[in-house]
């Protein structure tokens, strides 16, 4: 599938929703612990797959706003996780030159959660490859609210007038800001849904959905995510005709 990939129209940026960890956990007959702790392998497929192929950006819905309302020992299980993983995966991101972001509201992580990605965040952000962005306690309500809210502020202080706001405003408030808008959406599991992700940066993004649990996930999924894409036409409300003329 590979050899199929086009390297002169690759998505720059691909958004995965990481699902059917819980799913691929039951069928072991194991916690769902066990799921999460397995889709570990997956995550580096495919962060590795996408920095060989030259992709700008990759974001992976590690933990939304909602998954707080999981049972507390998931959600316990999680941070702990999250903290391993980070400290184990740092050599690896530095030896393929991939530097770690983060989008969300970070605040409200266990305080060693939140230091160990702030060390990783800094010791990555001199490799200039691939960008890693993990959106952690992240939605995309919270983002659009985030994003108003500091607008309403700017307006009330007189900085910023109301006529004067426009998507170019409301997008320099997103968490996202600085990166391209995701070309390719993949989810696992086949569930699909976009799960209040990414809501304004979307409004254009292919979407593509796989029955494939998400530690089964491996990095010819992604090629075979990336030639659908490749397949598909992006008109972005021109109609063909007008596309075609380039």
């Amino acid at each position: 599938m590979k050899e199929q990939i086009n390297q002169g129209n690759l998505p720059q940026h691909i958004a995965v929703i990481m699902d059917g960890n819980g799913r691929w956990a039951k069928q072991q007959g194991a916690a769902r612990i066990f799921g999460h702790k397995n889709a570990i392998k997956a995550v580096r497929e495919a962060t590795e797959g996408c920095a060989e192929l030259g992709v700008s950006c990759l974001t992976l819905y590690a933990f939304s706003t909602e998954n707080w309302s999981r049972p507390k020992q998931e959600v316990q299980g999680l941070m702990t996780l999250l903290v391993a993983t980070i400290n184990d995966e740092v050599p690896t991101l530095m030896k393929n030159n991939v530097s770690l972001h983060s989008i969300g509201d970070i605040s409200q992580l266990p305080e060693k959660a939140q230091k160990k990605l702030q060390e990783a965040i800094d010791k990555t952000s001199k490799n200039d490859g691939l960008k890693l962005i993990l959106a952690l306690n992240y939605s995309g309500k919270w983002d659009l609210t985030h994003a108003m809210q500091a607008l309403a502020l700017e307006v009330e202080k007189g900085v910023l007038k109301a006529e004067a706001v426009d998507h170019k405003q409301i997008e320099k408030h997103l968490s996202t800001y600085g990166f391209p808008d995701p070309e390719l959406l993949i989810r696992t599991s086949g569930e699909m849904r976009i799960s209040n992700f990414l809501l304004w940066q979307m409004a254009y993004t292919e979407l593509f959905f796989t029955p494939v649990l998400w530690p089964d996930f491996r990095k010819e999924h992604l090629h075979e995510a990336i030639v659908s894409y490749q397949k598909r036409e992006r008109r972005f409300g021109k109609i063909s005709e007008q596309v075609n003329l380039g």
